[in-house]
């Protein structure tokens, strides 16, 4: 397996290939490679010792040492050396923020999602009015950071709708910082959403995995892997801000997944160096239509610790997020490893938040584990002696 290090990575993108894709090639990290386990276990626990006494920061020999089955023996010590850094890189600050569900509709025949094609049940749109009345309900409560999030349903939710969505969050001052997580969109569709306000995107690989790629994703614009993986360095080169990367755990082998995730945030990191990237870590959860007993790659809390970690130990100014896919004490249990962002109160389906996602409203993405209100998530948290924060600070001192 290649490694990706030096100034450039040594990249030589291909007619049509963009950086990302390059880097991951040469890395051997867009495919699981036949040797992938072997490598791990010839990880020893002196190595991982050794790594964890050197400075932090990213190469792939150090982040494969760290999430090595060597390395889940010794996860008490990735635990605290990723808490020290942690709170030295961002001391207790936890920011909240709400994600607003626009659209249902999806092209997409995605094998893991309750808004799949196939589904024909409970679909809705939110027209411009409604978008801007859930909104508001989130400013009521104290929210400041919104994720707006959508099925790939060009027909609606386009440039166009976003950017007068987010013209009408900023006029109002609702809103210090506007993101979206929709289908991948081009340079310029990104520098249009940039114009009207909207300063991140997030843009989940689902796995980096081209074959299980491939089997998850049986239909649909989303089916094209590549297209999918050069969604992020669109929109870094049209200027966003804040670039979210995620793998679905549960799709592939976790530890391959965050291996290539890693090169992904690095090359990104490298060559769109304005770009702040951060990592989120969903796990596969349960939809209306059925339950995850039957993916072969689910991630147990042990496993999602040690990721957590590692990716801390390896990054140590990057921004992570965990939702509320995640259970309340098992989010307070990873919230010292480096999580510095989380979602509270959230509702997946469009019209959650006026409606209710008790079955009644429309059909949500999945299942939600932690159902607290985000004053009860507050609370939590100042209990822990966390501050936690509602406006990013970084998009308000920018003006």
């Amino acid at each position: 397996m290649a490694e990706v290090d030096g100034e450039d990575g040594g990249l030589a993108a291909a007619p049509g290939e963009g950086l990302v894709l390059a880097a991951l090639r040469q890395a051997g990290a867009d495919q699981k490679p036949s040797d992938w386990d072997k490598r791990l276990g010839e990880v020893t626990p002196d190595e991982v010792r050794r790594t964890l006494a050197n400075r932090p920061g990213f190469t792939p020999r150090r982040l494969l040492t760290l999430l090595s089955p060597a390395a889940a023996t010794l996860l008490e010590d990735l635990s605290q050396a990723a808490h020290r850094l942690t709170r030295q890189r961002f001391g207790n600050v936890i920011t909240l923020f709400a994600p607003l569900y626009l659209s249902n509709y999806c092209r997409n025949l995605c094998r893991y999602c309750g808004f799949h094609a196939g589904n024909n049940d409970r679909r809705r749109r939110l027209s411009l009015e409604e978008a801007v009345a859930e909104a508001r309900l989130l400013a009521r409560e104290g929210f400041r950071d919104i994720l707006l999030v959508s099925g790939e349903d060009p027909a609606h939710v386009n440039p166009a709708f976003l950017g007068n969505l987010a013209s009408i969050l900023r006029q109002d001052n609702l809103f210090t910082s506007v993101g979206v997580e929709v289908n991948v969109l081009s340079e310029a569709d990104y520098r249009l959403l940039l114009e009207h306000g909207i300063d991140g995107v997030t843009v989940f690989q689902e796995t980096y995995a081209r074959d299980a790629y491939a089997h998850w994703h049986a239909g649909g614009p989303k089916a094209v892997y590549a297209d999918r993986l050069n969604g992020q360095e669109a929109a870094a080169k049209a200027g966003m801000r804040r670039l979210g990367l995620g793998a679905l755990l549960g799709l592939e082998d976790w530890r391959f997944d965050a291996y290539a995730m890693a090169v992904h945030a690095a090359t990104l990191m490298r060559h769109y160096w304005r770009s702040r990237v951060s990592f989120s870590f969903p796990r596969l959860r349960p939809t209306e239509s059925g339950g995850v007993e039957h993916f072969p790659h689910l991630v147990s809390d042990r496993e999602l610790a040690q990721l957590i970690a590692a990716l801390r130990l390896s990054f140590p100014d990057a921004g992570m997020t965990l939702s509320t896919r995640e259970a309340p004490g098992l989010r307070e249990n990873l919230l010292p490893l480096g999580i510095t962002q989380v979602s509270a109160g959230s509702k997946t389906n469009p019209g959650g938040y006026s409606d209710g996602d008790t079955g009644q409203g429309a059909t949500g993405q999945f299942v939600v584990s932690d159902d607290r209100s985000p004053g009860e998530i507050v609370q939590v948290l100042r209990s822990l002696s966390y501050d936690p924060v509602w406006k990013d600070w970084d998009t308000g001192f920018q003006g």
